[in-house]
């Protein structure tokens, strides 16, 4: 049925999608978005594999993740009411699953590895925090803090010290940037012990809007339904009342 396929749809865009940067409530430390290039780890890059099989590997691997989130989505019930706090964090509860099961990143991890590949490879702060800026505005996170442009400032603060551009490179430049950073999450009252919190408080967001997605396309569903001949007095249940178990 079209609106198990968007059940999926909404699912999958969930559990594949990572802590939230500059996010007013959800705003995660600054420094720890802005360090030194990785190092290479073990003893060089993995063993290229030939085209053929490396399509086979991904498509066995997104076929078993797929598996997987069905196989709990057919177990756990789901009740598509965004404005019931306990079926939003059931919701939550049940993607965190889908996630653990499958090996899949939850939204902050995949924000965190944006931002880790994004930026491995910039040498100094201000690209690295332009390409922040780029990253957050490109996964809709809104600024309502005022966090981003008390960065950049902290890196002009630092690099009219220094008399020249901060590279990440620069222990003691990078020392003095993380400093301000400090200054920063105490002025926005932003703890890193708090992160759990942080990204809780984040994920039940995302579940809401989820769970309207889900109740809108319910909603067009059932009125697409009730326009067919067979359909037109037959009366439509609740959204909520649905039981998306019986649609997979």
């Amino acid at each position: 049925m079209a609106f198990a396929s968007r059940l999926l749809s909404r699912s999958a865009r969930q559990v594949y999608t990572g802590p939230a940067i500059l996010q007013s409530e959800h705003a995660a430390p600054v420094r720890h978005f802005l360090t030194a290039p990785p190092a290479t780890k073990g003893n060089g890059p993995p063993p290229k594999l030939k085209g053929d099989e490396l399509l086979k590997n991904i498509f066995l691997d997104v076929k078993k993740k797929f598996e997987t989130a069905i196989g709990v989505l057919r177990t756990e019930k789901i009740t598509i009411d965004p404005e019931d706090p306990a079926a939003v964090s059931q919701y939550a509860k049940v993607m965190k699953t889908v996630r653990e099961k499958a090996a899949l990143f939850s939204e902050s991890e995949r924000i965190k590895y944006t931002i880790e590949s994004r930026t491995a490879h910039i040498e100094d702060a201000r690209t690295h925090m332009l390409a922040l800026k780029e990253i957050r505005i490109k996964r809709g996170l809104p600024d309502e803090l005022g966090a981003e442009a008390m960065m950049m400032d902290a890196v002009e603060k630092v690099e009219k010290v220094i008399k020249k551009p901060l590279l990440k490179a620069d222990k003691e430049g990078m020392a003095m940037l993380h400093a301000e950073f400090d200054k920063i999450n105490k002025k926005l009252g932003i703890s890193k012990s708090e992160l759990p919190k942080y990204e809780e408080e984040l994920e039940l967001k995302i579940a809401k809007a989820q769970l309207q997605e889900l109740e809108k396309d319910a909603l067009e569903a059932m009125e697409t339904q009730k326009k067919r001949e067979e359909f037109k007095d037959e009366e439509m249940p609740e959204v909520k009342s649905l039981d998306i178990r019986n649609f997979l």
